[in-house]
């Protein structure tokens, strides 16, 4: 049933929805991304160069028939990190264009990825205007948050995922994937060859562990007998996760980890295999010098995770 199905890939980042997709045997025939560095590392990673850039500006007619649309729609005004500016940030506004193309291809179904904050941005009123708006289009919308930590990857990721199918399909009975308890091995997940070791003694790291709120907790010893820890700080807090990481954000730089006495810092590899990214593809980051390690980073933090949505496109097959 899939062999058909081609999908076009907006709000596209570095791809992780397409290869959600692609492993379910969907076929990709374009995207669209406007930033220019996260366009130049989708080209590398899938040696593809088919960006119809700025989705609100792009001639319809000029895109390629395509029947499934994915998009990770921007999130920045919606997240709890943000201002949640929603629908008065013209990045709020992109839903808009997205129904519009919606409309004027006639896809068949979609799947639209945002943060979790979207389901009570605005007392639950913002989610409310993009189901009514769907529903206008022609379409049955199902919406759930998912996380990714139970979809293989160790990292606690919640994710509001919104699909739909035409209306005309009269599909009603898609489930949500359920995902599962913990079915990952965390070593597969870290870089042997990380190089990027963390100065326990370093002041900004020694101030916030001494702290009022972290004082006395663990010192340096405690820290380095750890094993498998993962070490988020940042301001006043300090915390501290076994075998999972939290959420990557594009902002989030500094998460460390302990393992075997030393304290490492995640580098841009291993954040592309916490996304669900094929190893093939992350080491073309180490490979290729055209890649910075922080920009990796924070392109792994806005992508989406590559599990959820081949677990999510799975069921939608089901049900097609």
């Amino acid at each position: 049933m899939s062999d058909y199905i081609k999908f076009f890939d907006f709000c596209s980042g570095i791809g992780g929805g397409r290869l959600g997709l692609e492993k379910n045997g969907l076929k990709c025939v374009g995207h669209c991304e406007i930033d220019k560095v996260t366009a130049e590392t989708y080209k590398r990673f899938y040696n593809d160069d088919r960006n119809f850039g700025d989705l609100t500006k792009v001639n319809t007619d000029d895109l390629p028939n395509f029947n499934f649309m994915i998009a990770g729609f921007p999130c920045q005004t919606f997240s709890i990190v943000g201002k949640r500016e929603g629908f008065n940030d013209e990045r709020g506004m992109i839903i808009y264009s997205l129904v519009e193309i919606m409309k004027k291809k006639n896809i068949d179904y979609f799947i639209l990825e945002n943060v979790k904050g979207l389901k009570t941005h605005n007392k639950g009123e913002t989610l409310k205007i993009i189901k009514n708006l769907l529903n206008d289009a022609g379409y049955d919308t199902y919406i759930d948050i998912l996380d990714s930590m139970n979809y293989g990857v160790p990292q606690m990721r919640q994710r509001l995922y919104i699909v739909g199918f035409k209306k005309s399909l009269k599909i009603k009975n898609f489930i949500f994937p359920k995902g599962s308890v913990k079915n990952y091995k965390f070593d597969d997940f870290l870089d042997a060859e990380n190089e990027i070791e963390f100065d326990i003694n370093n002041t900004t790291f020694q101030k916030y562990l001494n702290n009022k709120y972290n004082n006395n907790r663990y010192n340096n010893d405690d820290i380095l007998s750890w094993n498998n820890i993962v070490i988020d700080w940042r301001q006043s807090d300090f915390r501290k996760y076994t075998e999972i990481f939290p959420t990557l954000r594009t902002g989030r730089h500094g998460i460390l980890y302990v393992k075997n006495k030393k304290i490492k810092k995640l580098n841009g590899y291993e954040s592309l295999l916490l996304q669900g990214f094929p190893i093939e593809i992350a080491k073309k980051v180490k490979e290729d010098d055209f890649f910075v390690n922080n920009k990796v980073l924070s392109q792994a933090g806005n992508a989406m995770t590559v599990n959820v949505i081949e677990n999510i496109a799975k069921e939608m097959l089901t049900v097609i």
